[in-house]
């Protein structure tokens, strides 16, 4: 059982440091080119070999519970950011409506299990990570109610993917820098967020200001 967990912890940090440079390509490249969309595929992909495997580090290794809302926070934003981009439009579908009823659950199983065993990591992190991914599951609930000419003409779905993909970025950069400089935390976690959180007002105004283009008109 020991080697096991070895090999799931391995994995986890192979795929999740696999990811993070996928991520930053995608970051960095042109966005709608193939290098793009090809590191954006593949980033979810190792994405999910990710959340897997913290997933079993939780439930059959007993790691710690909190990478349980870490991850959840970043396989849903992950899963939502790229069913907006599949669909691009604010139709409810039954996968998208399940994944946001599990997620919430997910977070009420561990705000309980959080009351029961008391406060034992940094109030900023547990509550940032919780409330963020209550935030994006109340949107993703209340989308619905955004008339479907408008969120198709104002192209909402695009500001959803810039938002939630580099969340899903910023939740991983958080979790591993947390995890290698221990000693710097809170720091080493928050940090990580805060520059996801710019990261993503940038592209939000510059997609509002210049749309999908390569480079601003002078």
């Amino acid at each position: 059982m020991e080697i096991l967990h070895k090999f799931n912890i391995i994995l986890h940090i192979v795929a999740g440091s696999i990811a993070l440079l996928l991520g930053l390509v995608a970051l960095l490249s042109i966005k709608g080119d193939k290098l793009h969309n090809n590191s954006g595929k593949y980033f979810l992909r190792f994405i999910s070999i990710v959340i897997f495997t913290g997933l079993v580090g939780v439930f059959i290794f007993g790691r710690n519970t909190f990478l349980l809302v870490i991850t959840v926070l970043s396989g849903y934003v992950s899963f939502s950011g790229f069913r907006v981009l599949v669909n691009k439009a604010n139709v409810p579908k039954v996968i998208d409506i399940l994944a946001a009823i599990i997620s919430l659950v997910v977070l009420l199983y561990f705000l309980y299990y959080f009351k029961s065993i008391g406060m034992i990591w940094e109030p900023i992190i547990i509550y940032s990570t919780a409330g963020a991914l209550l935030l994006v599951v109340i949107y993703d609930v209340l989308r619905y109610l955004i008339p479907k000419e408008h969120y198709k003409k104002k192209k909402i779905w695009v500001y959803e993917h810039i938002y939630k993909m580099t969340s899903a970025f910023a939740a991983l950069l958080s979790a591993f820098s947390g995890t290698v400089l221990e000693q710097y935390q809170p720091h080493s976690q928050y940090i990580p967020s805060a520059l996801g959180i710019l990261i993503i007002l940038g592209f939000i105004f510059y997609f509002y200001r210049f749309g999908l283009k390569r480079l601003p008109k002078p």
